[in-house]
C-alpha cells in the first residue's frame, strides 16, 4: 500500500512547507484539498512552474461540489487538471444536503457519476467519492443503494467521517464494499472533533485486519484535519502507521 498525506493549508508559505516536507516524512504522494490547486485550474502549466513537475503533488485531487450542470461541468474542469498534472484520481465530495433525499435520488446521483466516471477513466484518471456527514451518502444503507447502481466509480473510505455519520462498524463496511474501495482517508474522531491517529477513538486494528481481509493495496492516505501543526500532524501520524501497519 501507498502512503499519502493530506491537510488543509492557510497560505502560500504553509502549501510549500507541505510541498516540501511529505516526502521527507515518509509519505509517497500528497491529497490536494480545493484550495490547493483550484487557482490553477485553467492554466495546469502555471501549476507546473511554480510547485514543480513532480506527479506525487497531485497523486489525487479533492474537491467539493453538486451533481447539477454547473458542477458537473466543474468537477470535468477539475478531472481536465488531473489529466495535464498527472493525477490519478479526483475523489468527490458531493455537497447535497443530506434530509430529504430518498434511494432513488441516490441511485440517480451514481448514474450521473458513473457516467463522468467512465469518460475519466478513458482519460486515466479514476472518480471516486468521498462519504461525509451530512452529505447524500451517508447512512449504512445509503453505501449500498449508491453501489449498487454505480458503474466506473470507486468509495473513498473516510474512517473519522463514518463514525461521525453514526456507522461505528468501520472494520465491517471496509469488509461488505471492498471491490469498491479505492482510497482510504485515515483519521480519527473523539467529542465530535476530528484527532490526530491514535488520539481518538476509532479501532484501527480492526481497521487494519479489514484490509488484510479484503487484500486492499490502493492508496492510504492519512486525511489530517486536526488542530495539530503540520509538522506534528507529518510526525505523528508516520509514527503511529509505521507502529500498526507493521
Amino acid at each position: 500500500m501507498n502512503i499519502a498525506f493530506s491537510k488543509p493549508t492557510r497560505d502560500a508559505d504553509g502549501q510549500r512547507a507541505l510541498f516540501a516536507g511529505f516526502r521527507d516524512a515518509g509519505y509517497a504522494g500528497l491529497q490536494l484539498k480545493g484550495g490547493q490547486y483550484s487557482a490553477y485550474l485553467d492554466d495546469p502549466a502555471q501549476f507546473r512552474q511554480q510547485w514543480g513537475e513532480d506527479p506525487a503533488l497531485t497523486s489525487a485531487l479533492i474537491t467539493m461540489g453538486g451533481l447539477d450542470p454547473a458542477g458537473v461541468a466543474d468537477l470535468r474542469r477539475i478531472i481536465d487538471f488531473a489529466v495535464a498534472t498527472g493525477a490519478q484520481r479526483v475523489v468527490f465530495c458531493h455537497a447535497h444536503p443530506r434530509e430529504g433525499v430518498s434511494d432513488e435520488d441516490i441511485a440517480g446521483f451514481a448514474r450521473i457519476m458513473s457516467d463522468i466516471g467512465k469518460e475519466s477513466a478513458d482519460r486515466g484518471v479514476a472518480l471516486s467519492l468521498h462519504h461525509h456527514y451530512q452529505q447524500p451518502v451517508m447512512h449504512r444503507h445509503d453505501f449500498d443503494v449508491f453501489f449498487d447502481a454505480a458503474d466506473s466509480v470507486g468509495l473513498t473510505v473516510d474512517t473519522a467521517h463514518l463514525v461521525k455519520s453514526g456507522v461505528t462498524d468501520v472494520a465491517g463496511l471496509i469488509r461488505d464494499l471492498g471491490p469498491a474501495i479505492d482510497n482510504l482517508h485515515l483519521k480519527d474522531f473523539a467529542a465530535g472533533e476530528f484527532r490526530l491517529l491514535g488520539e481518538g477513538t476509532l479501532d484501527f486494528d480492526a481497521i487494519f485486519q479489514a484490509l488484510r481481509a479484503i487484500d486492499y493495496n490502493g492508496w492510504l492516505c492519512v486525511d489530517e484535519e486536526s488542530s495539530a501543526s503540520l509538522a506534528d500532524g507529518l510526525r505523528i501520524s508516520q509514527e503511529f502507521l509505521r507502529t500498526h501497519l507493521t
